[in-house]
């Protein structure tokens, strides 16, 4: 064969395998805390959501779309018929939705505000939350793990495939170890590769310390709510694991951690409710620093925009100083929250802004040919800005 031909032949060979510039820029879509209401019957952002799903339809640049998780308010009711109209609503994506599931739609279903209920000391019993025909308001009572099921049973009804425009992903429905079989449950945690960065969900819900405040209130915490804590825990902590072995076999760029819970959100100003999320930050600064790659964290739950890096003291900082402001210079406030001092550098963590109007979306970039140094708003292949589309 001749020169020209033999490489001829080696180009074809790689532009079939992706091409030899290596991995593919791509711009992903991040929101979370969408859709909310202020009041069981207010329902302005869920019946907006079709807009605001066509506008991240109409920008052309992106791919895929992550949900942080908290489909409703901590104020709305948790009922069949609410889930389904957010699902039927993101059929509409004409890209992969990649949803990471929130507190308000299961672990926090239990609570009066959300039509669950509240133990009464003077009786013993709990008195749920019913309408006026004595019919109980939330699904099943609210019973946070019938909730999860639901919410399982309507959204990752084909494990495996994203929302939206299908995407395949890896779920630990299918790739537990065999060695703890509860791990099958957790089909909404998932990982895959996209321009040669790991992504990874994991169902760690915000507020109420991880799910470990007394369910209505009662006086001591219910064998099944810990066990469901033991049980989700120890499943998240061992799929983190595998998504890091994963990306140092790949070869991978960097890692993406996509959940709802914001990890150092003194949330009411109860310290007591970030115990719970230590052993997360635990091994995700230890997986961090051995990787020793951009690691970026998304997440919702404290509704202000914010990046950081709360795993080193006094590092840049920027959130939002009022709703939907241009971020400003903040005071490094957190990592004191839980003061392990980690000095893991090679980690960022952005707050998406959700809750409140204007709605918004992070934009954020992957660009395999990229190596920004860590600051507020790039870092290695990893590039964002906030974008707050006209509804």
């Amino acid at each position: 064969m001749s020169l020209s031909l033999c490489s001829l032949a080696i180009a074809a060979v790689l532009s079939a395998c992706g091409g030899s510039d290596g991995p593919e820029k791509s711009i992903v879509a991040v929101i979370g805390d969408v859709p909310y209401g202020t009041t069981p019957t207010d329902t302005v952002q869920l019946v907006g959501g079709p807009k605001f799903v066509s506008a991240i339809n109409a920008d052309a640049d992106l791919s895929t779309v992550l949900h942080l998780g908290d489909i409703h308010s901590g104020k709305s009711y948790c009922t069949q018929a609410y889930n389904q109209t957010v699902f039927d609503q993101w059929k509409a994506f004409r890209m992969p939705l990649v949803y990471a599931i929130g507190d308000n739609e299961w672990a926090d279903c239990h609570k009066k505000a959300e039509g669950g209920g509240v133990y009464n000391a003077a009786t013993g019993v709990i008195d749920y939350v019913v309408d006026a025909s004595g019919t109980p308001v939330s699904y099943a009572k609210g019973d946070p793990l019938a909730n999860l099921d639901l919410v399982r049973s309507i959204f990752f009804a084909t494990p495996g495939q994203t929302l939206g425009k299908a995407m395949t992903v890896h779920t630990q429905a299918k790739e537990f170890d065999p060695a703890y079989p509860k791990d099958r449950n957790y089909v909404e945690n998932v990982w895959w590769m996209q321009s040669g960065v790991l992504f990874v969900t994991m169902n760690i819900p915000g507020g109420s310390n991880d799910n470990a405040d007394p369910w209505y209130g009662v006086p001591t915490v219910s064998a099944a709510q810990k066990q469901e804590a033991a049980d989700r825990s120890a499943a998240n902590l061992r799929w983190l694991d595998k998504a890091f072995r994963e990306a140092g076999n790949a070869g991978a760029l960097g890692v993406v951690i996509q959940i709802q819970a914001d990890l150092w959100y003194l949330d009411g100003n109860v310290p007591s409710h970030v115990v719970g999320y230590k052993p997360y930050v635990d091994r995700i600064a230890a997986n961090t620093k051995s990787f020793g790659k951009p690691v970026l964290l998304l997440n919702g739950d404290s509704h202000a925009y914010r990046s950081d890096n709360p795993l080193v003291a006094n590092s840049a900082c920027v959130a939002e100083p009022s709703t939907g402001g241009a971020a400003v210079a903040c005071k490094d406030d957190v990592s004191g929250v839980q003061p392990y001092n980690y000095n893991v550098a090679n980690f960022r963590r952005v707050i998406v802004h959700g809750s409140t109007a204007p709605l918004e979306y992070l934009k954020l970039t992957i660009d395999p040919q990229a190596n920004a140094v860590n600051g507020v708003d790039a870092f290695g292949p990893f590039s964002w800005k906030r974008v707050q589309p006209a509804l």
